[in-house]
């Protein structure tokens, strides 16, 4: 049984706090009257409570967590997919060996040739013509041995190379490094080394990570940089091929995640290459502009992600909010704390969220309903079930009182009567009570009323239940019309035998029974008719109550009066409706209205 009590008894029947519920804060003024029973939070405890209990719902962190991922991979994916980089990388290459070439023709140009004589042919002074002069062709200065110079070379490449953030390396034409610009030498120079920290350690686990990552984001394929000897120049591709006099270029990176580009240029005078002249970036040159470029995306996902916090948060809190309150909603009437639990209405919100809330509520009241039909129907059980027992026992407390054999044949007599009647009450209780059940394990199919109204006219005739009334069945419309219904043929079946079974029982020997079928656009309707007394006007509703019985031609308790009631029961759980009214006769002879006989209609749902 529901309990209708109020759970809140603090509170009077119009929704007001009672006034033994209110005291006077004397201490702060006479006037002011707060509430013990709960205090008003402000609106900073409010906002604090609702951020804490929806950063904590589950629903929330998997929003905030999945547009999270998104965003993240997203930054990845640009962070090591990045085209700057890779511009970057070329733009580096190209200006390298542009500047390569520049420093290449600077350390030709410085290169001497080691003679202080002149070497005159007096053949050819005879041979000169007028206004001819006499000195080395382009032939013999090719063929002449320029070789660097590395005390001429080294004050240029200082100069060209000292204002740049560029490894200049001379190599001679077997590939031994004759300058490198990291430690100048060469002779009357000082021979610079960098030492190592006197107190070197391995890096740490930030610093090795921080490595990791960077060697991760700029590996890819690129090779890995090594540092050769000074012997062994040609160990680098783009020495071999400067040498060979073809200007090349490389990407690797170091062991510290750091790019180097390398490029090489021959340094050749009059055709012939003397050496190579190699250029390379420090480690950190083109990672720091990288890592400015990573910063500032990185910044952007700052803000990126605190937007996207911010508006899933706000996602959230129209998801998570209405669902826990509807889930609140639920457990309250799971519990039944109050007699009638009212779910939030959403219905407004065209999405999933107004869907739910208004599935919730029509189920919410459908079981509201089912639980007082349950109620009302185990009281109407009861006190059907008193009427008949009363009896009895008066009966069998009587009948030991009773002296004559016609008094003990009276009360047995009675006692049989309730015996059968509450058989009656019993069966009739037990498939009224399963047929929810029952309808809802079995799946509706398609049920022809044509063949089911044939059978059962059949049966009505030959039975004819101790009466001489006959049925008569007629279908109106075309001949192609449908009369196929979806449901349940043995319920339907249940139906129509019981409202024709009724028509015979009311109606006088040798009347008919009219049963009339017809097609009306998306239904079928069955109307069945009698010539009996009709129906009682106040009476129209009240037959289809469970155990209402209006027969005052049959003795009492000859029927159960459930019935109609679970004729009802029936149709309307396959979408129909059914009701009763009464077929009107002409007037008689002084104009009084009469009833010509009772009708019932049926209508349901066609396939």
């Amino acid at each position: 049984m529901l309990d209708r009590t109020p759970s809140d008894q603090s509170r009077t029947t119009d929704g007001a706090i009672p006034a033994d519920h209110l005291t006077v804060d004397e201490s702060i003024s006479d006037d002011i009257v707060t509430e013990t029973r709960a205090q008003p939070l402000n609106i900073f405890q409010r906002a604090s409570r609702y951020f804490l209990a929806l950063t904590f719902s589950s629903l929330t962190r998997r929003i905030v967590s999945l547009n999270l991922v998104g965003l993240i991979v997203l930054v990845i994916g640009i962070l090591y997919l990045s085209q700057f980089r890779a511009g970057l990388i070329d733009a580096r290459a190209q200006s390298l060996l542009v500047q390569a070439e520049i420093i290449s023709g600077a350390i030709a140009a410085s290169a001497t040739v080691e003679t202080n004589t002149i070497t005159v042919d007096p053949d050819r002074l005879s041979d000169l013509k007028t206004g001819e002069s006499y000195g080395p062709n382009d032939e013999i200065l090719s063929g002449l041995d320029f070789p660097i110079n590395p005390e001429r070379v080294a004050p240029v490449l200082r100069r060209l190379i000292s204002p740049t953030k560029t490894r200049a390396r001379i190599y001679d034409r077997d590939g031994v490094l004759l300058l490198d610009s990291r430690s100048l030498y060469g002779r009357g120079d000082v021979m610079r080394f960098e030492l190592p920290a006197p107190a070197h350690s391995k890096p740490g686990l930030w610093e090795r990570t921080m490595i990791a990552v960077r060697t991760w984001l700029n590996r890819g394929d690129l090779p890995l940089y090594r540092e050769l000897g000074p012997e062994n120049g040609n160990g680098y591709q783009e020495v071999k091929e400067a040498l060979e006099g073809q200007s090349a270029s490389k990407v690797r990176i170091n062991d510290r995640g750091e790019v180097i580009v390398s490029v090489a240029v021959p340094v050749q005078r009059f055709r012939a290459v003397r050496g190579a002249l190699m250029l390379s970036t420090q480690g950190d040159d083109i990672d720091e502009m990288v890592t400015a470029e990573r910063v500032a995306i990185l910044k952007v996902f700052g803000i990126a992600a605190v937007v996207m916090i911010a508006l899933s948060l706000l996602l959230a809190s129209t998801i998570a909010g209405p669902v826990r309150r509807l889930a609140d909603s639920a457990e309250r009437v799971r519990r039944r704390i109050k007699s009638r639990v009212e779910i939030p209405d959403f219905s407004a919100r065209s999405d999933e969220i107004g869907h739910l809330s208004q599935a919730l509520r029509d189920m919410t009241g459908a079981l509201y309903n089912r639980i007082d039909d349950i109620e009302r129907f185990a009281a109407d059980v009861a006190h059907e079930l008193k009427n008949p027992l009363t009896s009895m026992r008066s009966a069998v407390e009587t009948l030991p009182l009773a002296k004559t054999d016609d008094s003990r044949g009276r009360l047995l007599a009675v006692i049989e009567h309730d015996v059968r009647r509450l058989d009656r009450l019993i069966s009739d209780i037990s498939d009224a009570s399963r047929l929810d059940a029952e309808l809802q394990r079995q799946d509706a199919e398609p049920v022809d009323i044509r063949h089911l109204l044939d059978t059962l006219t059949s049966v009505a005739n030959e039975t004819q239940q101790g009466t001489d009334v006959k049925v008569e069945t007629r279908f109106e419309g075309l001949a192609s019309d449908r009369f196929s219904v979806p449901g349940h043929d043995s319920r339907l079946g249940q139906v129509i035998a019981n409202l024709l079974a009724n028509a015979q029982s009311f109606s006088d020997p040798g009347s008919k029974v009219r049963v009339t079928c017809r097609r009306r656009r998306d239904q079928v309707e069955v109307v069945i008719d009698d010539d009996g007394p009709g129906i009682r006007p106040g009476a129209l509703e009240k037959i289809f109550e469970r155990f209402y019985t209006d027969r005052p031609h049959q003795g009492f308790g000859q029927n159960s009066g459930l019935g109609l009631s679970i004729s009802k029961q029936i149709i309307e759980a396959h979408g129909g409706k059914i009701w009763a009214e009464n077929r009107a006769a002409p007037p008689d002879t002084e104009g009084n209205s009469r009833i010509a006989g009772a009708r019932f209609v049926v209508r349901l749902p066609a396939t």
